[in-house]
């Protein structure tokens, strides 16, 4: 198995066009990580980054795993690939409450090509938006961050940032076009990898050098981060084949139809979106605690820490608001009537189920089933590293929490205190980003009639970047 996949690698180097291609993509995500290390202008690094230390569990640390250490260090790419994402989820639910776009979705390769062009526009006035923000914000703080705030410092900021984020869209859209990949996942996916090295040293510093961890905590640790991106891997392949019949027309002198096929659902249609959409609304409040009008309240502050990171109340609401994302997201991409009505028209129908209305109504039940599945899926791959890195504070629960701090294992309590990026969130986009680029590579070597990296030229089926 390993001598097959080693075999396929080498293929790769054969063949011009694709070596080109995985060139171009290494050399363009070089560029990306180069541009990181690009401070923006009139900004005191070392003070900055000392204040975002402090405010590493608010909306702030939850963006700078996708901006790929960009905020912390406040770069020219600080802004990261998050007004495009932004941008195309804001046109993804106008298409539903607006004609036009929906229209424009269904012409085809020059609709679609429209509404990427809607994209970059709105993605350059998020970030115009964004950066003047920053600028206002940076310039509230009296920590001396700005170097020397004024109109040139706002302006400066908002031709810094805006520049960085157009600048990573383009470096995304070429690596799409003339590229391996999709070019706005591997960018979020370099991001987050790039902190590996800094994960593996701080496992080794915790084993071997402080000894805070013993053998059984490490095989633990490596035990369970087999088991789940195993079982991300299980489940982005999964779907559910719902059975299709078409029946026998007969056009002039040829017969059409009277195959047999099927309709994939899968189950996580939604990929990280939802768990984006749920992590935003809940880094949001423990921002407010760094506003100092929401200091000085106590009753406010109080509240918010009932839903701190950590707190059951948190994976409570963390969990619904997946669940409810799932099927949000969801009832957008995939609407079972209109489905229903093309597969009449083309005299197709589900064996047992009669067309129109029962073959929706089907379909619906079916997609709400494998939706909930999903949804607890999401759920389980982000609670459980969550809790292995911060743990879960169920002693702070009225009633029973002096018993469970007195009897539970402090490693659930407290965590493990994993400083690496080990959360659902990360894991699920670095699993299925791999997923998809050595889909598109093995694509490529089974066109040219190589073998794959799966046994018997079996293809993966990648999760479908939503990027």
């Amino acid at each position: 198995m390993v001598q097959k996949f080693l075999e396929a690698f080498a293929n790769i180097f054969r063949i011009p066009d694709l070596r080109k291609r995985l060139g171009f993509t290494l050399g363009l995500l070089a560029v990306y990580r180069l541009g990181s290390q690009v401070p923006t202008p009139g900004i005191n690094v070392q003070r900055w980054e000392a204040i975002f230390s402090s405010a590493a569990g608010s909306i702030f640390g939850f963006f700078d795993l996708f901006a790929g250490g960009n905020i912390r260090r406040l770069t020219i790419f600080a802004l990261g690939i998050m007004p495009y994402i932004t941008a195309s989820i804001i046109l993804q639910l106008l298409t539903v409450v607006v004609p036009t776009l929906e229209k424009l979705q269904k012409e085809g390769e020059l609709g679609r090509r429209k509404i990427t062009q809607w994209t970059r526009y709105l993605t350059i006035i998020l970030s115009v938006i964004q950066s003047f923000g920053i600028s206002q914000g940076l310039m509230g703080m009296q920590q001396g961050v700005v170097i020397d705030p004024g109109f040139g410092f706002v302006m400066l900021t908002i031709l810094s940032l805006t520049t960085g984020s157009a600048f990573i869209m383009w470096l995304g859209e070429q690596i799409t076009e003339r590229g391996v990949g999709n070019g706005m996942s591997l960018i979020i996916f370099t991001g987050i990898v790039v902190g590996l090295p800094h994960a593996i040293g701080s496992i080794y510093t915790n084993v071997f050098v402080t000894h805070e961890w013993g053998a059984l905590q490490l095989i633990l640790l490596l035990a369970m981060m087999i088991a789940v991106v195993a079982f991300i891997v299980l489940v982005e392949r999964g779907e559910r084949r719902i059975p299709v019949q078409y029946a026998k027309r007969v056009i002039g002198r040829r017969v059409m139809g009277g195959q047999s096929t099927h309709m994939p659902l899968k189950v996580n249609a939604g990929g990280v979106i939802p768990v984006i959409f749920a992590s935003s609304i809940l880094a949001f409040p423990q921002t407010l605690t760094q506003v100092a009008v929401v200091k000085s309240m106590p009753w406010a502050m109080n509240t918010l820490k009932l839903i701190a990171h950590g707190e059951p109340l948190y994976y409570i609401l963390f969990v619904t608001g997946i669940i409810f994302f799932c099927f949000f997201y969801v009832s957008i991409i995939f609407n079972p009537n209109e489905a229903a009505d093309n597969m009449r028209k083309y005299g197709g129908f589900i064996p047992g189920i009669r067309p129109g209305r029962n073959t929706a109504d089907y379909m619906n039940a079916v997609l709400t089933k494998i939706t909930v599945v999903g949804g607890i899926y999401l759920s389980i791959l982000c609670l459980i590293p969550d809790i292995m890195i911060s743990g879960i504070k169920l002693q702070h629960l009225a009633l029973v929490g002096p018993w469970i701090d007195a009897h539970f294992p402090r490693a659930i309590l407290d965590g493990m205190n994993v400083n690496f990026y080990f959360g659902g969130t990360s894991l699920l986009i670095v699993v299925g980003v791999a997923m998809d680029t050595v889909n598109q590579i093995e694509a490529q070597l089974i066109m040219r009639h190589y073998e794959g990296f799966t046994p018997r030229s079996g293809r993966i089926r990648g999760r479908r970047s939503s990027f």
